[in-house]
């Protein structure tokens, strides 16, 4: 796993070199320095040479001062590799988020991918910030240390060999019990994000039922339980500075009382004691910065596993059966065409669905709530596949198509519609940002934007706020549908798009893409049988079946269901 993290470092890479190499020569630097000190007092200090403790002194400062700069170096280039790897792993992520279809995201709470590019990435981009210096420093240190200490008296170092176990069988417990508790620390988070995100979503609903106060006691219980799972994993973890404050202060007394014996029977001198101790603590600190290292790997590890989960995603939309075709008049068939959301799902979403729309028709969908109308046209741009027949556009599967070309050529208003923040222009340019003015214009003019665009004060350039806000819901859906008529697609869907716009705006939107695009192919799902009346064909779905295909005044003759939607619809009219 780690191999594949630090394989998103790329062209950072060079910087991590650099810090480790600065790393190892600041590390050797200092090693030398007890060294120096040991020689200058056994030797400078013990004879009185004054030339030679300054000389001894002046090459400690040389060292130390040549240490400082390499320290500063190695944290900048550190920090470049730190921040470069969290940089393209939230960039690999997002990238392939893109590639997601509706059921790959359909795998994942939002909350939960915006904590894996958020949160996770920052917990191994700091790892290698921070981490790097301890990683770079420990090995050299300890090697070096404890080669220097045997050197200067074998039977004092022989204290190591009592206190590495120790220490080591105490990190190893500490390690093991709290790598899971990352994994669930995160995952506390996740859920924290997820409440927050619902409840600024939905905050107009949530002041609307006056539910304010449920809201925070739905937040505290979220946040309470992050609390909880960090406190386990932090209470457990802050257990390895103790654990290593025990084994040096162990390991020193030892040293001390062993030490001083030493010294006592004339076989050790105090210039080497104290160089041993410094070389002892040299040690002890390597290993309190391993442990340390082997702590932040150990949550790198549970956020790199959430994060390689959204990168190693199977994409069930591909274009492997690609041609290079592109569609030309926007004729659709659906042949025999069967689907259901999951393959374990007991029941299709639709069943056994066909019929054929010339290409520049305008075809009405209708149907009961949950009658899988929207799922019916999301088969069209593949925003999923069939489980079984197939869909064809231009008599072409639409697997056949690059799903680019494809997407291009069929312009989608959503149910629930979407605007940007920025400015109306810059909404209406997704359709086509090359577009020229005259194209907006003549788009807005379609659309019924140009009724209330000129009452805006800033006109096109109206900042929309996120969401849409600083527009209502009937706006929000005429801008929609002029930004999918900028595109100049083929086939333009309407998934009901029009149920916040007056009937006469509604007929006015009509007659104009009628007029003024003839050549579209235009499917209009509605739960309005006016919006619908005046298609060349209207498809009745009734529980992801057809139930008939026919004009306004067959379906009316002999469509049961038909009738009854249009005999309560005329009721309603009446009251």
């Amino acid at each position: 796993m780690l191999k594949r993290i630090f394989s998103y470092m790329k062209q950072y890479k060079k910087y991590a070199f650099l810090a480790l190499f600065c790393i190892a020569v600041e590390a050797v630097l200092e090693l030398m320095v007890p060294m120096i000190m040991a020689d200058l007092i056994d030797t400078g200090v013990a004879t009185g040479d004054e030339r030679y403790i300054y000389q001894k002194g002046f090459q400690m400062v040389l060292c130390a001062a040549a240490a400082l700069v390499l320290g500063i170096g190695s944290a900048r280039f550190a920090a470049l590799a730190g921040q470069g790897l969290g940089a393209n792993l939230r960039e690999a992520e997002y990238e392939k988020l893109q590639s997601y279809s509706f059921a790959n995201i359909d795998h994942f709470r939002v909350s939960s991918i915006v904590t894996r590019l958020t949160s996770d990435v920052t917990n191994i981009q700091n790892a290698v910030s921070t981490g790097m210096r301890p990683f770079g420093r420990s090995p050299v240190m300890l090697i070096f240390a404890t080669g220097v200490a045997f050197s200067i008296n074998s039977t004092l170092a022989l204290v190591f060999f009592v206190a590495l176990p120790v220490l080591a069988v105490l990190l190893i417990c500490i390690i093991v019990n709290v790598r899971p508790l990352y994994s669930k620390m995160q995952f506390a988070i996740d859920r924290m994000n997820r409440t927050i995100q619902e409840n600024l979503t939905a905050v107009r609903v949530v002041k609307a039922y006056v539910r304010g106060d449920y809201e925070i006691a739905k937040f505290e219980e979220a946040n309470l339980n992050l609390k909880k799972e960090s406190e386990k994993a932090f209470g457990i973890a802050v257990l390895n500075m103790p654990a290593m404050q025990f084994v040096m202060y162990a390991t020193i007394l030892s040293l001390l009382l062993f030490g001083g014996y030493l010294i006592h029977e004339g076989r050790l001198g105090i210039g080497e004691l104290t160089g041993f101790l410094s070389y002892v603590l040299l040690i002890l600190n390597s290993l309190m910065m391993m442990s340390n290292v082997f702590l932040m790997m150990t949550r790198s590890l549970a956020s790199g596993a959430r994060i390689l989960e959204v990168i190693d995603e199977k994409i069930d939309l591909t274009d492997e059966n690609a041609k290079d075709i592109s569609v030309e008049r926007g004729e659709i068939e659906f042949d025999h065409v069967w689907f259901k959301y999951k393959e374990e799902a007991k029941e299709y979403v639709l069943s056994d669905v066909s019929f054929h729309i010339k290409a520049g028709q305008t075809v009405g969908i209708i149907g009961q709530t949950g009658a899988a109308k929207t799922t019916l046209v999301q088969l069209i741009p593949r925003l999923y596949d069939t489980v079984r027949g197939t869909v064809k556009v231009d008599g072409v599967d639409v697997k056949n198509y690059p799903m680019q070309h494809l997407r291009d050529a069929i312009a989608m208003v959503l149910q629930k519609n979407t605007l940007f923040s920025g400015t109306m222009l810059d909404n209406l340019k997704w359709g086509d940002e090359n577009a020229s003015m005259t194209e907006i214009e003549e788009a807005c003019r379609i659309a019924c934007v140009d009724e209330f665009i000129d009452r805006l004060q800033d006109g096109y350039q109206t900042e929309m706020g996120q969401g849409g806000v600083n527009v209502s819901g009937g706006q929000k859906q005429r801008l929609c549908i002029a930004r999918a008529i900028l595109k100049k697609p083929k086939v333009l869907i309407l998934d009901d798009s029009t149920s916040a716009v007056d009937t006469a705006t509604e007929s006015r939107i009509r007659e104009g893409l009628a007029e003024k695009l003839p050549d579209m192919t235009k499917i209009i799902i509605a739960q309005r049988i006016s919006s619908v009346r005046h298609a060349d064909q209207i498809i009745i779905l009734d529980g992801g079946r057809v139930s008939g295909i026919g004009t306004h005044e067959s379906l009316l003759a002999s469509n049961r269901i038909y009738q009854e939607i249009y005999e309560s619809q005329k009721e309603g009219a009446d009251l």
